[in-house]
């Protein structure tokens, strides 16, 4: 006699499998104990059990799986032989019903990939001419992903809605929004994610003086200042919907002097986690409004920890010598803003303390 172990490992049948086809009364064990429960096989029910794993990968349905072991030592195998066409018969339109369904799934994701590009036109106007469309790049450059796992994350989302063009990078750990007024467009919304190495040229040409046009045609954007243009591809990518992640009001909101916070920054302690992990600021927000960089021991609750690089980072970009920072829980990102222009900000995901 085999046990159900031994039947399951000479089988392929897992035990839990040979319980559920004893219970269906389709491989009932040949004794069982009725102490225990423990089922036992008769050595040529292993042919049955190896039988009933094979139809099992073939997908056949139970009541013929049923059929087909109780006619399989008969002398007339006609049944079994039916049965087997008909299921295979099945497979066969089955996989024929699937190719048809995925190849009208590529017809609609085709002609709905093929209606984005076509309504990617545009061509607007920066009335504010290059140093603002400059300040915005500057706001949000330094929240691009360099992961070659990521490439649609490896560029600048340009975003033109109504007259407003907003600017987006990301690298899942921090964002960066920031926006420029725009003129000439009246369509519909119009997104492209123009590569890194695009927007840097494009930042270079924003030093030159004159009109600044924006225009996109398809897989195609381009700047042109005065004379001078940059121009190239997009990239073939969808980015992640922007709004979805942007912050709600925080409950606590304190002005930072941006030097002396800075300083505070560099000079105060960190919290310094395995080898190769990055350094961590930790926050609190003091009851009179103040920021303060806590101590490593500090076990306040609602202390805030950041990756100290990427804040610094982030108030760098914000370009003012005041700024606003929104911090909540230990679990909700931290929004920088400024004062005078809160339509440009990052965020900065907290990093999770282990005490």
């Amino acid at each position: 006699m085999r046990s159900i172990g031994e039947m399951a490992r000479d089988s392929g049948l897992g035990v839990s499998t040979l319980r559920f086809y004893d219970r269906a009364g389709v491989l009932v064990p040949a004794w069982v104990d009725p102490v225990s429960g423990y089922r036992w096989y008769e050595p040529q029910q292993l042919e049955e059990a190896r039988l009933l794993a094979r139809l099992r990968r073939a997908g056949m349905p139970l009541p013929d799986i049923r059929l087909v072991l109780a006619s399989w030592s008969g002398a007339d195998t006609g049944l079994v032989r039916r049965l087997l066409k008909a299921h295979l018969r099945r497979l066969e339109q089955g996989l024929a019903d699937a190719r048809s369904e995925f190849s009208a799934l590529r017809a609609l994701l085709d002609h709905r990939e093929n209606a984005m590009t076509s309504l990617r036109f545009a061509t607007v106007r920066v009335p504010s001419a290059a140093p603002e469309l400059a300040a915005a790049l500057d706001a949000v450059r330094f929240a691009a992903s360099t992961d070659p796992e990521l490439p649609m994350l490896g560029g600048v989302l340009f975003d033109i809605e109504g007259e407003r063009l907003h600017l987006v990078a990301t690298d899942r750990y921090r964002m960066a929004v920031a926006q420029a007024g725009i003129a000439g467009h009246d369509g519909s919304r119009v997104q492209v994610i123009v590569p890194t190495p695009l927007a840097d040229a494009m930042r270079a040409l924003l030093d030159s003086e004159g009109p600044v046009r924006l225009s996109v045609d398809g897989d195609r954007v381009s700047l042109e200042v005065g004379d001078r243009q940059a121009a190239g591809q997009c990239l073939d990518h969808d980015f992640p919907d922007y709004r979805r992640l942007l912050p709600q009001a925080a409950g606590r909101r304190a002005v930072v002097e941006v030097a002396a916070f800075r300083k505070a920054l560099e000079t105060g302690p960190v919290r310094s986690g395995e080898a190769g992990a990055p350094a961590l600021s930790v926050l609190r927000v003091e009851d009179g409004g103040t920021v303060t960089v806590c101590t490593d021991g500090d076990a306040d609750p609602d202390r805030v920890a950041v990756n100290r690089e990427f804040l610094l980072d982030a108030l760098a970009a914000g370009a003012r010598d005041r700024l606003i920072l929104e911090l909540a829980t230990p679990t909700v990102p931290v929004a920088i803003r400024r004062p005078d222009d809160e339509g440009t900000f990052s965020i900065l995901m907290p990093v999770r303390l282990e005490d």
